[in-house]
């Protein structure tokens, strides 16, 4: 699935609990800033992101470095190289779950 532009998600396992996606993120494509109910943890594998908050702070991560959003906080990214990660999301986000 992608979505936003250059930013392809794939749905590894979930229950009503938690929930694990793979991103792969396209050099110079953005996730804009958004919320969810869901908190939020990552790990970035390859490239380099900029992990945003709404309030301005900034966080750069390299390979092997992880991040954290809590429930219904205002966050972003800019994908500064392409890029892998992965994320768990609790709950599950019902709105990537897996479509047949």
């Amino acid at each position: 699935m992608e979505n936003p532009p250059g930013i392809f998600r794939r749905t590894l396992a979930y229950n009503d609990q938690i929930m694990l996606c793979h991103f792969e993120l396209r050099k110079g494509s953005r996730v804009p800033f958004h919320d969810h109910p869901a908190a939020q943890n990552g790990y970035l594998i390859s490239g380099r992101m900029h992990m945003l908050w709404e309030d301005g702070r900034r966080l750069l991560a390299e390979p092997g470095t992880g991040w954290c959003f809590l429930p219904n906080e205002r966050h972003g990214a800019e994908v500064l190289e392409d890029s892998e990660a992965v994320e768990c999301f609790t709950p599950l986000r019902p709105d990537y779950l897996p479509r047949d």
